[in-house]
């Protein structure tokens, strides 16, 4: 039998591999691809696999975009962050699914599902865009920082850059301003919209709309010029370069 899997994040891609290698070595691993464009042209050019695994938001928009290309008639396998309401509400729809980070046995226990159902019931597609929709975070509009005695509020649009220098995080708006926020790095990135930013390394968390231009930098990194923002290098860690050029190439 053959498997594809659908998936953006490198290592949890190889973990996926080596897990269903190890618990049913019969399943072929024909492909992994990382976004929507890969996805829907090679299932329009190969034969459908017997089951796939799908990650529900990949770095160019959410899986299910797929489904409106390619016509799906084989037993998919979702892998998602969402939290246990979505999760409850698959499960009765008879849609299998695995919470990340994948547990072994919970990947066994749907492998040993899609063994005996062969995909019986159809996928309830409408259903599943519905519960997604309604589980989609609302992200972040506005920081308020405190200027001395006075309280100003920066769109997150406006934002430029946010950065972490002398244990303090500061955000630059697209006038050059920099000001304090009381948050960490990964609270903030929590809070801003992934489409719109990219933290780029332990450092720096920047806006797509921020970059002017990208060089290349020593030791397989690469360098960004960012609008009104010149007092350091920006620089892309060479561990999120592969990651960061997918996120541009949406």
């Amino acid at each position: 039998m053959k498997a594809l899997i659908i998936e953006d994040e490198g290592i949890a891609a190889k973990r996926l591999t080596r897990l269903i290698n190890s618990l049913n070595p019969n399943l072929e691993i024909v492909e992994v691809l990382d976004s929507i464009r890969s996805s829907i042209k090679w299932l329009n050019e190969n034969d459908p696999p017997d089951l796939a695994f799908f990650d529900i938001q990949l770095a160019d928009g959410k899986s299910f975009e797929i489904f409106k290309q390619v016509d799906i008639s084989f037993p998919i396998i979702f892998t998602t962050a969402y939290d246990q309401y979505a999760i409850d509400a698959f499960k009765v729809n008879a849609v299998d699914y695995l919470l990340k980070p994948i547990a072994e046995d919970e990947l066994k226990k749907a492998l040993e599902k899609f063994q005996s159902s062969k995909n019986s019931q159809p996928l309830e597609m409408e259903l599943l865009k519905s519960l997604f929709q309604e589980q989609t975070k609302k992200y972040k509009e506005r920081f308020v920082v405190k200027i001395g005695d006075h309280i100003k509020s920066i769109m997150t649009t406006d934002t430029m850059i946010i950065y972490s220098q002398e244990k303090g995080i500061w955000v630059s708006d697209i006038s050059g301003k920099t000001f304090l926020l009381d948050y960490t790095m990964d609270q903030v990135g929590e809070l801003i919209d992934p489409n719109l930013f990219f933290r780029i390394s332990r450092k720096y968390i920047i806006n797509i709309e921020s970059i002017e231009d990208i060089m290349s930098f020593s030791n397989s990194r690469l360098k960004l010029k960012v609008k009104n923002f010149n007092s350091e290098e920006v620089v892309v860690a060479r561990e999120r370069v592969s990651e960061f050029k997918n996120w541009l190439d949406r």
